[in-house]
């Protein structure tokens, strides 16, 4: 394995009674890349990122970050390693503040998560650091606002500072687009760049202008299998990438 590459996988392969959901799939995600997962329906890639992030245990293959084979490593344990990802349901905890969502992430990132009585006080000292991931991803003003009662665009941008919260080396972003309006996509392109400065992401969307301005490398699977790998005008090109979206149904 390259020390080139953050993330890797080799054969890898996950059956469900009988059905193969991914076949082989061989994938080098380079450091510091924004690296996309891309496919028609049914292609296997929410299962591929499942596996990835070890939420699933690959029927045979291999997975290595960061030089370590973590194919029978637990979810939890790969996150505190720095591989952390998103889901493609917003998901804050809507009674709680803007801020009190942050901090709480923070608390994992300090160690103090498992701690659940601590003093108001004793929490305080978060605070600063939640406020600058906060303005960070542009939620400085809604700090005190119920994340309960923010718009979905504005919901994502808070996921992204919980996840950078916790301090990772790599996102994985389980379609980051889905559900947003015209008027916050470019938005929250700008939010994963800037994200993305030092860090590796990985994410699976849907949205092909959004992975031709953002995306410095493409994987394209189809039935399980890995079609066709590059930049996104070498894959946009492949007459197998384009029979696979026109021949057939898209997600």
């Amino acid at each position: 394995m390259s020390q080139d590459y953050i993330l890797q996988a080799q054969g890898l392969t996950k059956t469900f009674a009988g059905f193969t959901a991914v076949s082989g799939v061989n994938l080098d995600v380079r450091r510091h890349d924004i690296h996309a997962l891309i496919g028609p329906n049914g292609a296997g890639k929410t299962t591929c990122f499942n596996l990835l992030t070890r939420f699933l245990n690959p029927t045979s293959g291999r997975i290595v970050y960061n030089g370590r084979d973590i194919t029978n490593t637990s979810a939890a344990r790969v996150a505190d390693a720095g591989l952390v990802r998103s889901f493609q349901i917003s998901s804050v905890f809507s009674g709680m503040s803007v801020l009190e969502n942050v901090r709480v992430a923070l608390q994992r990132a300090t160690g103090l998560s498992t701690k659940f009585w601590l003093s108001e006080r004793r929490l305080a000292r978060l605070d600063e650091p939640a406020r600058a991931l906060l303005a960070d991803v542009g939620l400085a003003a809604d700090a005190n606002r119920l994340a309960g009662s923010l718009p979905y665009g504005r919901r994502r941008a808070l996921e992204l500072a919980t996840t950078l919260a916790l301090a990772p080396d790599m996102i994985l972003l389980d379609e980051p687009m889905a559900g947003l309006g015209h008027e916050d996509i470019d938005p929250v392109m700008a939010l994963i760049r800037r994200a993305a400065e030092g860090r590796t992401v990985l994410m699976v969307e849907h949205n092909m202008r959004v992975i031709a301005q953002l995306c410095d490398r493409v994987t394209v699977l189809r039935a399980g299998e890995t079609l066709a790998e590059g930049s996104y005008a070498e894959v946009a090109a492949d007459p197998r990438v384009i029979e696979a979206y026109v021949g057939g149904t898209n997600d």
